[in-house]
């Protein structure tokens, strides 16, 4: 296996016009992505229904995750992680607009 080296806070754009997904590294059915948002949430009525674990850390920032089935809002700060289960509606309810959030996701399918 190749050896991967790289920093999750470095190139990082000063525009965000849309949040960015990065593909950080893939075996298998494992999936690691570094998110980008800056006041991006998820449009309003929409929800993701994901066929796979998903379980985040929140490397800087902050952000509001939104469950559907009791329409709870999780507050996650730097440092916080969470796990989605597959299946579970969720949505990015906020994140701030005046700063960068770094997530870190792995995707388990």
């Amino acid at each position: 296996m190749k050896s991967v080296h790289s920093n999750i806070m470095s190139a990082i754009p000063d525009n965000l016009p849309e949040e960015l997904f990065e593909l950080v590294y893939q075996r298998g059915k494992v999936r690691i992505e570094r998110i980008l948002s800056k006041g991006h949430m998820t449009p309003v009525g929409q929800w993701y229904d994901q066929a796979w674990d998903e379980w985040i850390l929140l490397v800087q920032g902050q952000a509001k995750i939104m469950y559907q089935q009791n329409e709870h809002a999780i507050h996650l700060l730097a440092g916080d992680y969470l796990l989605i289960p597959a299946h579970t509606l969720h949505r990015v309810e906020w994140t701030p607009p005046d700063s960068v959030t770094i997530w870190l996701a792995i995707h388990l399918e």
